[in-house]
């Protein structure tokens, strides 16, 4: 029995991310019902294709992105009647039709409401349903530039020439689904509950711009920009070559610096107070990449990456999708998963983004055929879900009721239980002034207040409506007091070292010897299982090992960053996703999870693409800056006054018309160089001198206004000064601004999205070093003040 069984999803919409959400759902046992236009969704005609013949049941990323589905097809225009039936049969719709063709096609809330009380509508859109810019016209670039991370792309760049780059794939996209299927699945858990439905508004610019690590708070915590462009706050951090490859190196504290110099022998220069720390590494960065470059290049890419994992240095190779084809560890973990499908044939894909003790992710079928399903769903009987009673009780959050123990540090653990938290979740994090979490000292510091652990925007930025509470997990007394807490709780969460939680005593197998249907959510580089189990995995490390580097680049150089650390976010997204499914599994079975979420498995299966291509032909697709395979223009292009730029992109002949007419008259709009996508993709460089020389005259909202007035996809590459700026984000209520006792009122990331039926906007600001310790001990497990008293003298609660 799958956690998902007997949930019933109805996935309208086109490319990415409504799919990926509802294969998200899928793959967990869902019963998904895709609705395509009768000439099929364009993910279809996208690729990659064996042999590079296009054949719209066999492209590689349609394949990916709808494992475990049913296709119907109807044309939601002129089919009101069959969509409306697919509404009521539905508990989940998830849907990415921009607001105008939502108008079009009758996808109202109210009305499907009126059809269904219990129904979760998830509208996943570029800029969300409301504000100056819903009405926008938009692709993935736009979005991944519009949210403020490719303006941080490839990172620590000393090429002010070239423009802020965006990942491969469709990353943006990716986490829109990510979000949609969270969001979905915590509004369901509710509706379960109380028969209440749910709208939930959510906006692919904001989640992007939701997870920019430190760089928008180092905006509203220091006034400075971050950008593409400069020096990291901590070194070593980048790619070194190896005698046979490049291999990528990140070091965060002291003791794993000291660990490399043993490494490379402790040479001579290691002994200069320039390198003393990361922090002085970073000021000299360029000084010691020379130092470190004359010893990696000594070593092969495999035996450096194995000694320097022995030593608990981060190292991480940089792989190809060739590469990934070959890992040990992907290969014991069964990342890697056998479809067969009955046009493309048999193809490896990529597998599951976590491990499940209940083993509830599978794929029962491959994706289907254009319309494989008609005869079985179209005006035949489907049922209804369960009705129960009307929509009762106050206007509550989705996961009000549950508690979350939260053991997690740094980004990736704390993303994931925040998300929990803005999602209405009790999240009760237990920290230490023995292990003081690393956000507490990154130096993102208010310049009007001197540093201190409750001030670092970093930490107050991924820790937002959560309460905190010491306890010296070191000592047994405190252990005892962490194990009474996972009793009152319905999840934990850690991002620990593989096999420390266990050595605490709070691994899973104990923990439910406390409460046997517990859900723990372990977060880790490598996973809990397989032969690299114990390697450090930080969040920029994942991207050379997933793959990400080796696709995303500029035309004809190496492999690049993508500015953030993605892994992090990447992974916990995805554990809170499963964290959710978990909680409706358990509603079913009665049962809890141990949810392994490996950070290189997570994000390795956001590259369908160019996975698809090695698998099905044995190639790998180029880098190409912010170019696509299909479409042209799309790009990124400079716009008038420094280091300003803006993206434009056009999906059709129609819209490259409308484009050429608004940028060049007719003359530009008759160009036969431009005529077709494939005339512009065999011209696109004087495709885009055309287009720079109209860009670089004109201001990036000029340049926007003009082209979206025409209906063309156009928008600036956002940095943090013009997120917080910006008039859409503020008009929509994305931004938290709380009252802090120790930094006063500042600008936070907020929640990306919003509900109809449910309060909004982040509850408490991140909370102060063991705030809310004699709360929780008290109200919560029970203990007296004078047994409170004696714990603090003691350092228990320290």
């Amino acid at each position: 029995m799958q956690a998902l069984e007997g949930l019933r999803v109805l996935e309208l919409g086109e490319m990415v991310a409504a799919a990926y959400g509802a294969k998200l759902m899928a793959d967990l046992g869902a019963d998904v019902i895709k609705v395509e236009p009768p000439g099929g969704d364009p993910a279809r005609s996208r690729g990659p294709f064996p042999a590079g013949k296009p054949d719209s049941e066999a492209s590689g990323l349609f394949l990916y992105l709808n494992t475990n589905k049913r296709s119907v097809t109807l044309d939601p225009a002129r089919d009101r009647g069959e969509l409306e039936r697919l509404v009521a049969w539905a508990d989940i719709l998830i849907h990415n039709y921009p607001p105008r063709r939502m108008a079009g096609y009758g996808i109202d809330y109210e009305r499907f409401r009126a059809l269904n009380p219990r129904l979760v509508m998830c509208s996943i859109t570029p800029f969300g349903l409301t504000g100056p810019h819903c009405g926008y016209n938009a692709y993935e670039i736009t979005t991944v530039h519009g949210g403020g991370w490719a303006w941080l792309s490839p990172g620590a760049s000393d090429h002010p020439d070239l423009p802020p780059l965006k990942p491969k794939g469709h990353q943006a996209d990716f986490q829109g689904g990510l979000a949609g299927a969270l969001t979905a699945l915590a509004a369901h858990h509710r509706a379960r509950d109380t028969g209440q439905g749910e709208h939930i508004d959510l906006s692919i610019q904001e989640f992007v711009a939701s997870f920019l690590e430190q760089n928008f708070v180092y905006y509203t915590y220091r006034g400075l920009v971050a950008s593409r462009l400069g020096r990291r706050f901590l070194h070593p951090w980048g790619m070194y070559p190896c005698q046979d490859g490049m291999i990528f190196l990140v070091v965060i504290e002291q003791d794993q610096l000291t660990r490399l110099y043993d490494l490379i022998g402790n040479p001579e220069w290691t002994t200069w107070e320039i390198f003393k720390t990361p922090f002085t590494c970073a000021e000299n960065a360029d000084v010691l990449r020379m130092q470190l470059e004359e010893s990696t290049k000594q070593w092969t890419v495999m035996d450096l990456f194995r000694a320097g994992q022995e030593k608990r240095v981060c190292f991480a190779p940089v792989l190809t999708m060739a590469d990934l084809a070959n890992q040990p560890q992907l290969r014991e973990r069964g990342f890697l998963v056998e479809v067969e499908h009955p046009r493309a044939g048999r193809l490896r894909q990529l597998g599951p983004p976590y491990l499940l003790k209940e083993p509830w992710w599978s794929i029962r079928r491959a994706a289907p055929r254009l319309g494989e399903d008609n005869d079985e769903v179209l005006g035949r009987e489907l049922g209804s879900p369960p009705r129960g009673g009307a929509a009762r009780g106050a206007r509550s959050l989705p996961l009000t009721g549950i508690r979350v123990a939260d053991f997690s540090w740094a980004w990736a653990g704390p993303f994931c239980a925040m998300h929990l938290a803005h999602l209405g979740a009790e999240v009760i994090r237990v920290e230490s002034n023995a292990r003081l979490d690393l956000g507490r000292r990154l130096p993102i510091f208010p310049t009007d207040v001197e540093p201190g652990p409750n001030r670092s925007g970093y930490f107050n930025q991924w820790n937002q409506g959560k309460k905190s509470i010491l306890l010296d997990l070191r000592r047994p007394e405190a252990l005892e007091v962490a194990r009474k807490l996972v009793t009152r709780c319905d999840v934990v969460v850690e991002n620990f070292a593989t096999g420390v939680i266990e050595k605490l005593g709070l691994g899973y197998d104990e923990l439910t010897k406390l409460r046997p249907d517990i859900i723990l959510a372990s977060i880790s580089g490598y996973g809990h299982t397989g032969p690299q189990k114990l390697y450090m995995g930080y969040g920029p490390a994942i991207v050379p090992l997933s793959g990400i580097a080796s696709l995303t680049g500029y035309e004809g150089s190496a492999p690049q960053e993508v500015g953030i650390s993605y892994g992090d976010p990447n992974g916990g997204i995805n554990a809170a996703v499963a964290i959710c499914a978990a909680l409706l599994g358990r509603r079913r079975t009665g049962r809890g999870q141990h949810i392994d979420v490996s950070l290189w498995e997570a994000l390795t299966a956001l590259l369908p693409e160019g996975w698809m291509e090695y698998a099905m032909n044995g190639t790998e697709p180029a880098r190409d800056g912010n170019r696509d395979p299909w479409m042209s223009p799309h790009d990124c292009f400079r716009a008038r006054g420094e280091d300003e730029w803006v993206t434009i992109a056009c999906g059709s002949d129609d819209e490259w018309r409308v484009l050429a007419r608004a940028v060049g008259g007719a003359d530009l709009a008759r160009d036969d160089r431009f005529r077709t996508a494939a005339d512009r993709k065999r011209n696109e460089d004087a495709l885009e001198d055309v287009l720079t020389a109209w860009t670089r005259e004109r201001d990036k909202w000029e340049v926007t206004q003009t082209l979206q007035e025409a209906g063309i996809a156009a928008f600036p590459s956002m940095n943090s000064k013009d997120l917080a700026d910006d008039r859409h984000l503020n008009e929509r209520g994305f931004f938290a601004r709380l009252p802090h006792a120790e930094v006063g009122t500042r600008t936070h990331a907020g929640i990306p999205w919003r509900l109809a039926n449910s309060p909004n906007g982040v509850r408490s600001p991140a909370p102060l070093l063991g705030q809310h310790t004699d709360e929780v001990l008290r109200d919560l497990l029970g203990y007296s003040d004078e047994e409170i008293g004696r714990l603090r003298e003691a350092q228990i609660l320290y």
